[in-house]
């Protein structure tokens, strides 16, 4: 059973891309089809959506809470030993919400 979770999550990510890529296509073709002009950057922005300006920061707080979790749960089990093992646990996504973080505060946006 613990392998049949991740493989339907795995199966439902690329389903949903095929779909969408799919869709992406048949409006290019419709659009064609009724004699409209596409421009290369008009297919690059259908290919390729804009990604939200503070992308960076949304993971930060994700991973951030991720660890906060796991600490929380280090503080619910009364033996020292677990405390220590979800501290080792937790700094993992911390690294990474930090790194998110540090990405945010340097990225080059546009207004």
């Amino acid at each position: 059973m613990a392998v049949v979770g991740p493989v339907i999550l795995v199966a439902v990510f690329f389903w949903l891309r095929y779909r969408n890529r799919s869709d992406m296509q048949a409006t290019i073709r419709a659009a064609l089809d009724k004699g409209q002009e596409l421009s290369p950057e008009i297919i690059d922005r259908l290919g390729q959506p804009k990604q939200p300006k503070d992308k960076d920061f949304r993971l930060a707080i994700i991973w951030l809470a991720i660890a906060i979790g796991l600490v929380l749960i280090g503080f619910a089990v009364p033996e020292p030993e677990a405390l220590r093992g979800t501290l080792a646990g937790a700094s993992f996504p911390f690294a990474i919400g930090v790194a998110y973080l540090i990405l945010h505060k340097f990225a080059e946006r546009e207004d």
